[in-house]
Order: C-alpha cells, then structure tokens, then sequence
C-alpha cells in the first residue's frame, strides 16, 4: 500500500509518520511505501520499514498538488495547510494553499480515476472546528451550522464540501476530521491564532515565559496530538458505508477554559511552573478565538469509534511522556 502525507513537516504530520514507521502498516494492509511532501523536505524517521520519498513543494505552486498524486497513492493523509492566524493576515497565500491546493489535489485525483484504470484512493482530510462561528450554542452537535468568521475557517469548509462532492461522484474515498486545538503542540510557537493554548502549558513546562493573550474564562476544544495521530489513523480505517453521505465529522476533545488548564498545569507541576505565564492581552487573538467553538457533542464521531483524551489532565501528562522523556523544569 503507498501512503502519501502532504504537510509530512508539520506537527502532526511528523507524528503521523512516526507511528506509520513503528507499525508498518495501516489497519491489516502493509505500507510498501510513502510519499512525505512539504514545503521542506520531511525527514522520516530513521528505522522506517518502507522506502520513503521525501518531496519539497509549494503546495501554492499549481503543479504541487498534481505531481505528487502522478504514483496514485492508496491511502492520502492531506494535512498542508497554513495556520488560521497566517491565514487571516495573508488573505491570498490562505486561499491558494488552503482552497487552491485543495481543488487541484482533488482534481489531480479526479484526472487519474477517469484515465481507464481502476483507482479509488482514500483521503482523510484535516480540517477544524473552526469551520463554526458565532453565535454559537454552548455544545456544537452533529447538525449545527456551519459559518465560519474567518478566512482560515471559511477555507477548510470549502475543502469539505469538495471532499464530500468528490465522494459522492465517486472520484475517491474522502472522510474529513474536523480536529479540535491540538495541545499540547510541541516545539516553538508558531502563527496560529490558538498557538496560546499549548505556549501556556509547554513554555513554562521548558522553563521558559509564556504569554496569555486571553481571559481565563475563554473555553476551547482541545485533543492531545497522540490523540489527533489516532484519528487520521481510525479515518483511514474505518467503514465508509457507515459514514454514509455526510463525510466530515466533528471530532471528540476535551472541553477547559483557560483557568482549568492553568489549574491542571498547577496540580501537575506546581506554582512555580504557572508562575512563568504572563498576562499580556491581544485584541485580534481575543476576536478570533471569540468566535471559536466553546464545546461539541461529537456523537456521529463517537459511534464510529473514534476516542480521544480523558480530561485536560491526562492531555498535559501526554505531553510530558511524549515530548518531555517524562520530567520537566520545576
């Protein structure tokens, strides 16, 4: 089975990788190869048991997208994209890679399943929770509307309405996640208007500043990146059949305001280690994040077997084990 990843560089998509490489397969099938794609080249991890190509593209570029399907790949993990901060302040690089590149994955697909060969690829496309935006009810469920207010959001919700027309014309396989925030990220932070939710956690975790933009009051969604790699996994996997028409799914996550996460890093680390946030407040952040989901009632996920974190306690000991070799600065 060939598997391609693009955004392979990302967080995720590292990570995604990594488990790939440890199992060597997906589901009962055996991986014979992958396909890594990002701007910069991804590494794959050392013991990998299948050859590995590693591709440098700008997905902007309208020749990306296109090439890197040319070895029709079985199974596409399609997680390039730029972050939704980046992604409102450059409103044309958000929409040529995040809509753009998008279309033209999709079409490079749709080009190789009418050239008389008999190719059916699954797809499992990343895309968020902010495809919803205010107002918003206290608990998104499975029918709840979506419209985004924000360029980031309003991007992914055209990349699921394509992924489920494509479906439906039985171009491929597509299954869209909507990911909740993935905290703890690891690494530095980067452009996303959510960034601050893993910088008040993993900075003073390293023993270093962090900066709180918002109120202690604001509530989010979140999963763990363990949590995020077992859902493109179960996507990858699962019967299509019970996914019927409708393609994207909300996923399962953790519901914490600012304060119960600072107050979970405070029973698992101590004072000294939440001492080290510091309240600095950001109007565009506060705008974005303000028209956020607070919380989902993820039932079509959860019937389908997807799982994720148990509470925003055992989110923080993940990042411990799986970043920090189990300890951190006290």
């Amino acid at each position: 089975m060939h598997v391609l990843v693009t955004g392979a560089a990302g967080m995720i998509g590292r990570k995604l990788v990594e488990r790939l490489a440890a199992e060597g397969r997906i589901g009962d099938r055996e991986i014979t190869r992958a396909t890594l794609h990002d701007i910069v080249a991804p590494e794959a991890p050392a013991s990998t048991p299948f050859p590995v190509e590693s591709i440098a593209a700008d997905f902007a570029d309208p020749a990306t997208p296109a090439s890197l399907v040319a070895g029709k790949p079985d199974i596409i993990f399609h997680l390039a994209a730029i972050v939704s901060g980046e992604a409102e302040t450059d409103f044309e690089k958000g929409y040529a890679i995040n809509l753009d590149g998008t279309r033209r994955l999709f079409d490079g697909l749709r080009a190789l399943s009418t050239d008389g060969a008999a190719y059916h690829p699954r797809i499992v496309y990343a895309s968020s929770v902010a495809a919803f935006g205010a107002p918003l009810p206290d608990l998104i469920d499975d029918e709840f509307l979506q419209a985004p207010l924000t360029s980031y959001g309003t991007q992914k919700v055209i990349g699921e309405l394509l992924l489920t027309d494509y479906t439906r014309k039985g171009i491929f396989t597509g299954i869209g996640i909507r990911l909740p925030t993935i905290c703890v990220r690891p690494g530095k932070p980067n452009k996303a208007a959510s960034g601050f939710f893993s910088n008040i956690i993993r900075e003073p975790l390293a023993g270093h500043e962090a900066v709180l933009p918002v109120d202690e009051s604001v509530t989010h969604w979140h999963a763990s990146p363990r949590s995020a790699v077992g859902f493109m996994l179960h996507a990858a996997t699962i019967d299509s059949e019970k996914v019927g028409p409708r393609r994207n799914l909300n996923m399962p996550g953790v519901r914490a305001t600012v304060g119960e996460q600072i107050e979970s890093l405070r029973k698992i680390a101590g004072d000294n280690v939440v001492a080290r946030i510091r309240r600095e407040p950001d109007e565009m952040i506060r705008s974005i994040v303000g028209n956020w989901a607070r919380g989902f009632s993820p039932k079509r996920a959860l019937a389908l077997g997807f799982t994720a974190d148990e509470s925003f306690d055992a989110i923080i000991r993940t990042h411990i084990e799986d970043e920090l070799g189990g300890d951190f600065v006290r």
